[in-house]
């Protein structure tokens, strides 16, 4: 790896960190990450100028660098990368009131509409469809998958007929924002991921709020505590009060390890903190329902509410 990023992008690199996707680097004093690409090419032509538009507006995001071929894509035997430089301090972290903050810097147009997402309960169920196949080809040694995985699909089915039935009923306004947001939310959420152009896609502005308020729940934050005081510095429409509520139905925390199972990076054992906590999130889910419903008159699920 270390002769590829010096031959491409006449780098005098003498040591290097690799990792599965990516590999690390200090060159000059600033730090770089070439990074497997898992986006379409229309897709990285509106987040190369995205970036420009963050720069301007002071957002010390990740920076793509041009090859010596003066492409941004660098083939490695069968699979494309991008070389990213790192233009803020990569450990410091983004807390919950900058995080809403950055959540409002952009917001969708024509020239990025190629990075929208709002499609949830589509995705979702191909999603499910796919682990359920999965599971009968691949999962009979996983125990603590086999023993689990009924509950969360079952809880991402009520996250999607919630969503279905929303969309149904009450459907997106002209009034709900569609903001620069991330495909997922890591804890801690330091500048490393955040400001990575590689994550980000434009959706409804809860996305993110929701992502990391589940996120930080497993790491034994005070979700409700956050969830109500975002409830308090802002306003959002009654489509908008349900989907954050149905992000936060929808168990993206156990999928995303389930899915470093499946692919041989990660063990089971990562699974059972969350396994643990089923009772307590479900807990902060009705708490979440009763103080979003001091806003607006949110869909009920019976079985939780009881």
């Amino acid at each position: 790896m270390k002769e590829i990023i010096n031959y491409n992008y006449n780098f005098d690199v003498l040591e290097i960190e690799e990792y599965s996707t990516y590999a690390s680097f200090k060159y000059c004093g600033e730090y770089f990450y070439f990074v497997f690409f898992n986006r379409t090419e229309e897709e990285l032509k509106d987040l190369v100028e995205l970036t420009i538009e963050l720069k301007n507006k002071g957002i010390r995001v990740h920076e793509f660098i041009y090859n010596r071929y003066g492409l941004l894509l660098t083939k490695v035997g069968d699979n494309y990368y991008v070389l990213l430089k790192i233009n803020a301090n990569k450990d410091e972290k983004i807390d919950f009131e900058s995080l809403c903050e950055y959540n409002t810097k952009l917001k969708l147009n024509s020239t990025n509409s190629k990075l929208y997402r709002n499609n949830w309960g589509e995705l979702w169920s191909k999603k499910i469809d796919y682990i359920e196949y999965q599971i009968k080809e691949l999962g009979k040694d996983k125990q603590v998958v086999l023993d689990s995985v009924s509950y969360y699909i079952g809880l991402a089915e009520n996250a999607i007929s919630y969503v279905n039935k929303i969309n149904k009923v009450i459907g997106l306004s002209e009034n709900d924002k569609i903001t620069l947001s991330h495909r997922r939310i890591f804890y801690p959420n330091i500048n490393l991921n955040y400001l990575n152009p590689l994550s980000f896609i434009f959706d409804l502005e809860v996305r993110d709020i929701a992502g990391y308020l589940k996120i930080e729940f497993f790491n034994g934050e005070d979700s409700l505590l956050d969830l109500t005081t975002y409830l308090k510095m802002t306003k959002l429409s009654q489509y908008g009060y349900h989907m954050l509520y149905a992000r936060l139905l929808y168990p993206s925390y156990y999928f995303d390890i389930y899915e470093d199972i499946m692919n041989n990076n990660g063990s089971e054992e990562k699974l059972l903190p969350i396994i643990n906590k089923v009772n307590d999130y479900e807990l902060f889910l009705k708490q979440a329902y009763y103080e979003i419903n001091k806003y607006t008159n949110l869909e009920r699920i019976d079985w939780l509410l009881k």
